[in-house]
């Protein structure tokens, strides 16, 4: 993540989201409907938490079809600590490429063989390189594919920058496009209008799925806790983690 919305609030609370209308109105959908048997997943990740945030239950239950998924982070998310002297952009970069792996090892995957491409790209400035990650989606995309990627409407300049060059991508070559929501969780209310309820439907993830993304957060230490240098909360809170945290992934069609 990279600090953009305004972390000092707590946001819309989880017991809200729980009585949510249109929340419960949502219907159900299954692996296999998001991802074919055959189909490749590719998740494009704006950060590199954003694949456990966004969809690690989801990863978690194609951790049994590893050759299928294909992980792309567009950034190294060394941008997650403005002003920092504990966090500097290449302690972080390092770091964070270090906790990826663990919190992928956690969701099941074996990493040594998993296909995982790290754009590089400066955090915060993902739209400026638009162009470039649409030509290299769209060179990579077959039409049977399924690219996941954060909502193109979702309040973080990353995430939203990522969500429309996946959906230009997509345009371009005919694969199917999953948009899932991150930081809506925080902004939006329980029945908001700006949510796109009628596309939305609802990974149910069993118990091992939940716990194995819980554990796969945990693995993002530099995300989880105070900066020393700065005083400056986690990026992760616990009221962001609650949200994060329900039993279901939220995914638009």
């Amino acid at each position: 993540m990279t600090q953009q919305l305004p972390f000092g609030v707590s946001g819309t609370p989880l017991s809200e989201w729980q009585n949510s209308v249109a929340l419960r109105g949502c219907r159900p959908v299954t692996r296999d409907e998001l991802v074919p048997p055959g189909s490749r997943l590719i998740v494009l990740a704006p950060h590199p938490d954003d694949e456990v945030l966004a969809c690690g239950g989801l990863l978690a239950a194609m951790a049994e079809r590893q050759d299928d998924v294909q992980l792309i982070a567009v950034t190294d998310g060394e941008g997650s600590h403005p002003g920092s002297a504990h966090w500097p952009a290449p302690k972080l970069r390092s770091a964070r490429r270090k906790e990826s792996e663990q919190a992928l090892a956690s969701l099941g995957f074996d990493v040594s063989r998993l296909v995982w491409q790290r754009l590089g790209m400066p955090d915060g400035q993902v739209e400026a390189h638009a162009d470039t990650l649409i030509a290299l989606l769209t060179e990579d995309l077959r039409p049977g594919d399924v690219l996941l990627s954060t909502w193109r409407h979702d309040g973080h300049c990353d995430h939203e920058a990522v969500g429309h060059c996946a959906a230009q991508a997509v345009a371009n070559t005919g694969a199917t496009l999953l948009e899932i929501p991150v930081w809506a969780w925080h902004w939006a209310e329980p029945n908001d209008p700006r949510i796109p309820w009628e596309e939305a439907r609802k990974l149910m993830l069993s118990d091992t799925q939940l716990q194995r993304k819980r554990l796969a957060i945990t693995a993002h230490a530099s995300q989880l806790h105070d900066d020393p240098s700065t005083g400056a909360a986690p990026v992760l809170s616990p009221a962001t983690l609650e949200r994060l945290l329900q039993p279901f992934e939220l995914v638009f069609l």
